[in-house]
């Protein structure tokens, strides 16, 4: 079925089964908690939908951008032109206890994702039980947390041209992984799936215990319960950008509702009434004084959509 709905503009859309919606406050979709609207927004659940969402963009000249989770991820508060993919509503798991072999859709989130394998006695994702993330995501950033990294078991992805064309598959080797990077944040494409191999055959309540252990860890030293994106700088190995950032006495600082969390200076947390303005006035502040101090950059991990400037 097509739908055809009339934009701003008075042109005719033709588009994939139902219509996307409009003028959608992004805000609901980033654990920041800000951002202004989506033009147009939609949440597919299968890949053939992301596929004809794509398809659909292409064919009527709208440019597409897409999120996941929402976490490492700073909107614009003047919102996104065009159409806006949100990838969390496709998910699905398949899962071998004797190989290892996991293949997963990209909007799965890692932390159920890191559960399910420990359940299933394959070992090698406890370290991503408290990654607010999706699966598509980690691949793009190689999320990382307590030693490990999605380079470590990630296989491959199958991907597919944001401007439109033919799915393919781009192997670990390929994918260019370094210390959160891989080529993915520099070409346009859109993860579909991910294949990871993992070792099976150990013992599911060990694997839950660590896994357990490993989440009540960074619940107790991060800020969880106030609106961030995670890890807001790359750390500048073999520093930590959080203990730079607080020996220079900057936790607490607040420009409007965003503030350096108290609890771990390398979170930035809406206090309620935050901007995506403030946060990325933060952000900057607090990599001058780095810079001023250390002679050093640090460099964000969060994506910015619908800035001009880069961070």
């Amino acid at each position: 079925m097509v739908t055809t709905v009339q934009n701003p503009g008075g042109r005719l859309i033709g588009m994939p089964g139902l219509p996307p919606r409009q003028q959608v406050p992004l805000a609901e979709f980033t654990t920041w908690r800000v951002g202004g609207p989506a033009e147009w927004l939609a949440e597919p659940t299968t890949i053939e939908e992301a596929t004809a969402w794509l398809d659909w963009a292409h064919q009527n000249d709208l440019p597409c951008r897409v999120i996941g989770a929402g976490s490492n991820l700073l909107i614009n508060d003047q919102g996104l032109s065009g159409l806006t993919l949100c990838m969390r509503r496709m998910q699905g798991v398949t899962l071998d206890k004797r190989s290892g072999l996991v293949e997963v859709l990209a909007g799965e989130p890692i932390p159920s994702l890191a559960r399910r394998v420990a359940q299933a006695g394959l070992q090698g994702l406890a370290w991503a039980v408290g990654i607010p993330g999706t699966v598509g995501g980690a691949a793009v950033m190689n999320a990382g947390a307590q030693g490990g990294c999605t380079a470590e078991w990630l296989e491959s992805v199958q991907v597919i041209p944001i401007a439109g064309g033919e799915s393919f598959k781009l192997t670990r080797n390929q994918l260019e992984f370094d210390y959160r990077h891989s080529r993915l944040q520099h070409e346009p494409l859109l993860v579909l799936s991910a294949r990871f191999r993992l070792n099976p055959g150990h013992d599911p309540q060990e694997l839950r215990r660590i896994t357990s252990g490993n989440l009540s860890k960074r619940t107790s030293t991060q800020p969880y319960t106030k609106p961030s994106c995670g890890s807001v700088f790359r750390n500048p190995e073999p520093l930590k950008a959080g203990q730079l950032i607080e020996d220079l006495g900057l936790k607490g600082t607040r420009i409007g509702g965003a503030e350096v969390s108290t609890l771990h200076a390398n979170f930035i947390v809406n206090t309620g009434a935050a901007t995506a303005m403030d946060i990325d006035r933060l952000i900057s502040f607090v990599q001058a004084r780095v810079r001023e101090r250390h002679a050093l950059s640090l460099h964000p991990e969060v994506k910015r959509l619908g800035f001009t400037t880069s961070a």
